[in-house]
C-alpha cells in the first residue's frame, strides 16, 4: 500500500468533507457492497480515451475501488457535469502511464503501482442502485 491506511482515516473523516463542501473536486457517487448507502468520495479523476482513470494511492483495497469494483458501475460529477462509468477493471502503471498526462502521473516516492480505469456510459443517466444518498464520504 502506497499510503499508510492511518492517512486514509483521516482523509475520510477530516478532509473528503472539506473537499466535497469546496465543489472543487470531482466526486465519485458509488453504492456500498454490503450496506447499500450510496458514497460519495472526491477524488483526482483524468479523463482518457473512453474514460477516466483514478490514481489509487491507497491500493486497491480502499472501501472506494472495492466498492465501485463490485457493482460494476459508479458516477463522476466532474466540472458540474454527471458522467456515468462502467466496467471498472484495475490496470498497472505501464497502461496508466501510457494514458495519463505526465504532470499526472504520482511522484515515486509513492509506490503507485494500482490504478482504476473506467468506460463513460454514452447517453447513460442510469440510477445508481442502492440506498439513499447520506451524503457520505468514503476514501480507504
Amino acid at each position: 500500500m502506497p499510503m499508510p491506511g492511518w492517512w486514509g482515516h483521516i482523509n475520510k473523516r477530516i478532509f473528503n468533507p472539506r473537499a466535497l463542501a469546496s465543489g472543487k473536486w470531482p466526486v465519485l457517487t458509488h453504492v456500498g457492497r454490503t450496506s447499500g448507502t450510496t458514497y460519495r468520495t472526491p477524488l483526482d479523476a483524468y479523463p482518457v480515451d473512453g474514460g477516466y482513470l483514478f490514481v489509487l494511492v491507497y491500493g486497491s483495497g480502499s472501501d472506494w475501488v472495492r466498492n465501485v469494483l463490485a457493482s460494476g458501475r459508479a458516477r463522476l460529477r466532474v466540472d458540474g457535469a454527471d458522467v456515468d462509468l462502467d466496467a471498472p477493471r484495475l490496470v498497472g502503471r505501464v497502461e496508466a502511464f501510457r494514458d495519463l498526462p505526465s504532470r499526472a502521473h504520482p511522484p515515486g516516492l509513492l509506490r503507485v503501482t494500482e490504478f482504476l480505469r473506467m468506460d463513460a456510459v454514452a447517453g447513460g443517466t442510469a440510477d445508481l442502485p442502492g440506498g439513499q444518498d447520506r451524503g457520505r464520504s468514503g476514501s480507504t
